[in-house]
C-alpha cells in the first residue's frame, strides 16, 4: 500500500512542482519506503511507496511503460494479480517486474477501464494516456483504499489523504452543509462524494472516472452489491450454506497471504479475528505473528480480550504479542491519532488502532484483521429489529441515526439547516433495486456506505500512520456477493452472525464463540472527563470555533454542562462529537 498524488491541468501550464510534492511529501508515513514523481506538460503524478509486492526497483512508481504509452500510480493490492499476469503474458505482453502495479497497466492497456473488474483486491488509481491526455480514475468495489480529490485554478488534485490536498492550499475549507448533516446524523460517517470540507470530494467505491484534457468528466459504477437470490438460495438448507461458506472464507483469506513479505493477523480474541487465523494457520502459513490490544479494566468491566486471544494463539502455536495500553497513554497520544485521520472519526476505537498499528509496524509490514463482518453477517442489534419490518427506513433512522433533524437543526447554526439529508438519504438507498427484504436492505447500506467510512477508513488510517498494510477478508467481493445471498435469517440467529459462527465452529475452538461480544470504550471519551473535557470545552469555546460559527452556543452548552446526559442511541457522546470535529478542524487547518 502507498499514497498517491496528482494534478492534472486544464489550461496547457505545467503543473505546480512545489504543490505537487507538498502532497506527496504529507504521505510520507503511508510509504515510507520510497518516494516518485513523474512530471509533463499538463499533467503531473506522485508517490509513496511501500514495498510489499515486488521488493525491487523494478517496481517502483509513478511507472510508465513507454511502448504502452501508459503511466500508472496506484496504492492496494490486487491478490489474483500472478493469474492476470499469466493470462497477460498469454496474450503477448511482457514484464520487466513481478508486482501487482505492472499487471494493472497492462490489464487496462488489453482490456479497457473494464479490467477493473477482474481484479480481486483493494486499489485507488490514476492511469493516463500520454497520446490522449486521458486520465482514469479508479477505486475498489468496497472503498477499502481512499481516493479524494480537490479543484484548484484551472487544475484538479488528487490524493490518498485529503489533509495532504490542503496542505498543498488553493482548497475551498469551508464546511459542506449536507456533510454536516451526515457527520452529526451518522457518527461521522460522510458517504460519498461528499467530504465536510466544500472543496474536497472522494471518488465513490467500485466507481471510475475519466477525465478528459479540457477538463470534461464521466463517472461510471461497475460495480453494485445486489441481495438478489434464487428459489435455489431460498431452499439451500442451513447446513449447506455453512459448508459454502467456509469454502468461500478459506478463498478469501488464501488470497491474502499473496506478499513478498511475512503476513501476519490482527487477534482481538473475537470470532471474526480467531477465524481468519485459524484460516491463516489452516492455509499453512508457519511462523505466523499475531498481535493483540487491552486496555484497562474500568468501573467492572473488562478491558482487554487476552484470554480468549491466548486461546487462539495456542491452539494454533502463533507467535502471539499482547499490548496492554494504560488509558493515560491513549489520551495523551489521542492528538497523534487525530493528526492521522483524513476525516473526523469519532469511534474510540480509533486511538487504540493507532497504538497497536505503532506496535505492529516494528514487527511486519503486512496483517490480516476481521473488519466487515458484523455488516457483512449481520452482527449488529438493529438488523433484528428490522425483520419483516413495515417502516424499514424509520425503524433504521430510529434505532441508528444519532439525533432526528429537529434536534440537528436546534443545534447547528441556520446556514446549516440543510434538508434532512440523512434521513433522505437512508430512504433513497433503501428504495434501489436489489434487496427487497428490510434486513437486507440495512445490510448492504452497512457493508457499501456505513462499513467504508467508519472502520474501513479507521483501519486504512491509522495502520498506515505506521507503513502498516491491513487485508480485510470479510471484505472480499466474491465472498460479499455471495454472503449477500444467504437468507437473512441463517445471518440473524444466535444473536447475530449465526451462519459465520456455525461456519467458524469447524475451524477455531468453541470457547471463543459462545461468550457475550466484547467492546472496550476509552471512558474518557465516552463520558468526556478530566484532561480531555478540557481539551474539548476549550476547542468549542476558541477563537477559531467562534468565527466557524457551526454550533448554537445554547445547545452545545447543555452537552458541556453534562456530557454523560447526551448520549446517542448507540451509546456514543454527542459532545465528543463535537469537540472531535472541531479539533480535527484546527489541527488539520490552522
Amino acid at each position: 500500500m502507498c499514497g498517491i498524488a496528482g494534478e492534472i491541468r486544464f489550461d496547457g501550464q505545467m503543473p505546480d512542482a512545489q504543490a505537487l510534492a507538498c502532497i506527496v511529501g504529507a504521505q510520507e508515513k503511508r510509504g515510507p519506503d520510497g518516494a516518485g514523481v513523474h512530471m509533463q506538460l499538463g499533467r503531473g503524478f506522485g508517490h509513496r511507496r511501500l514495498k510489499i509486492m515486488d521488493l525491487t526497483e523494478a517496481a517502483a512508481q509513478p511507472m510508465f511503460d513507454p511502448a504502452l504509452g501508459l503511466g500508472i500510480v496506484f496504492n492496494g493490492a490486487v491478490y489474483n494479480h500472478p493469474e492476470l499476469h499469466r493470462e497477460l503474458e498469454g496474450m503477448g505482453y511482457t514484464f520487466y517486474s513481478h508486482g501487482d502495479t505492472e499487471v494493472l497497466l497492462k490489464a487496462y492497456h488489453a482490456w479497457g477501464p473494464d479490467f477493473v473488474k477482474r481484479l480481486n483486491g483493494m486499489f485507488a488509481f490514476a492511469i493516463w494516456e500520454r497520446d490522449s491526455g486521458k486520465v482514469l480514475f479508479g477505486r475498489d468495489r468496497l472503498g477499502i483504499k481512499p481516493f479524494y480529490y480537490t479543484e484548484v485554478d484551472g487544475a484538479l488534485r488528487f490524493a490518498s489523504s485529503l489533509p495532504a490536498l490542503v496542505k498543498a492550499g488553493g482548497v475551498d475549507t469551508a464546511i459542506d452543509p449536507v456533510a454536516l448533516n451526515s457527520y452529526l446524523s451518522f457518527h461521522a460517517v460522510v458517504p460519498a462524494p461528499y467530504t465536510l470540507l466544500r472543496g474536497v470530494r472522494k471518488l465513490p467505491p467500485g466507481h471510475l472516472m475519466e477525465v478528459l484534457p479540457d477538463g470534461t468528466r464521466k463517472l461510471h459504477q461497475f460495480w453494485t452489491l445486489l441481495a438478489n437470490r434464487t428459489a435455489e438460495d431460498e431452499s439451500r438448507s442451513f447446513d449447506d450454506w455453512r459448508d459454502m461458506l467456509l469454502e468461500e472464507l478459506r478463498a478469501a483469506v488464501k488470497r491474502r497471504l499473496v506478499a513478498d513479505v511475512p503476513v501476519g493477523a490482527l487477534l482481538s480474541g473475537g470470532v471474526d479475528s480467531s477465524l481468519i487465523v485459524g484460516l491463516m494457520a489452516e492455509a499453512g502459513v508457519t511462523d505466523l505473528h499475531t498481535y493483540n490490544v487491552g486496555f484497562e479494566d474500568v468501573g467492572g468491566e473488562k478491558g482487554n480480550e487476552f484470554e480468549y486471544a491466548q486461546i487462539v494463539a495456542d491452539e494454533f502455536g502463533t507467535t502471539h504479542e499482547k499490548i496492554f495500553v494504560p488509558e493515560a497513554e491513549l489520551l495523551t497520544r489521542l492528538p497523534e491519532a487525530i493528526q492521522a485521520m483524513s476525516e473526523p472519526m469519532v469511534s474510540h476505537d480509533c486511538i487504540g488502532f493507532y497504538l497497536l498499528s505503532e506496535a505492529v509496524s516494528r514487527r511486519t509490514k503486512v496483517v490480516q484483521s476481521g473488519q466487515g463482518a458484523d455488516e457483512v453477517f449481520g452482527g449488529y442489534h438493529w438488523y433484528p429489529k428490522l425483520d419483516g419490518s413495515k417502516q424499514a427506513v424509520a425503524d433504521y433512522l430510529a434505532a441508528f441515526r444519532d439525533r432526528d433533524h429537529a434536534e440537528y437543526k436546534a443545534l447547528v447554526k441556520p446556514a446549516y439547516h440543510a434538508d434532512d439529508f440523512s434521513g433522505q438519504f437512508v430512504a433513497d438507498h433503501f428504495a434501489l433495486p436489489g434487496a427487497d427484504d428490510p434486513v437486507d436492505k440495512a445490510l448492504r447500506l452497512d457493508t457499501t456506505i456505513m462499513l467504508v467510512d467508519d472502520p474501513v477508513k479507521r483501519v486504512d488510517n491509522m495502520t498506515m500512520a505506521f507503513g502498516l498494510e491491513a487485508r480485510v477478508p470479510f471484505l472480499d467481493h466474491e465472498l460479499v456477493e455471495f454472503a449477500a445471498r444467504i437468507p437473512a435469517r441463517h445471518k440473524l440467529t444466535q444473536g447475530g452472525k449465526g451462519i459465520l459462527k456455525e461456519a467458524a465452529r469447524k475451524v477455531i475452538p468453541a470457547a471463543v464463540i459462545d461468550r457475550p461480544k466484547g467492546y472496550f470504550p476509552v471512558p474518557g471519551l465516552k463520558y468526556l472527563k478530566g484532561a480531555t473535557f478540557d481539551i474539548v470545552r476549550d476547542a468549542l469555546h476558541s477563537q477559531a470555533a467562534r468565527e466557524r460559527g457551526l454550533f448554537n452556543t445554547a445547545e452545545m452548552d447543555k452537552y458541556l454542562s453534562a456530557p454523560s446526559d447526551h448520549i446517542t442511541p448507540l451509546r456514543g457522546s454527542k459532545l465528543w462529537q463535537l469537540g472531535l470535529l472541531e479539533w480535527w478542524l484546527q489541527t488539520h487547518l490552522s
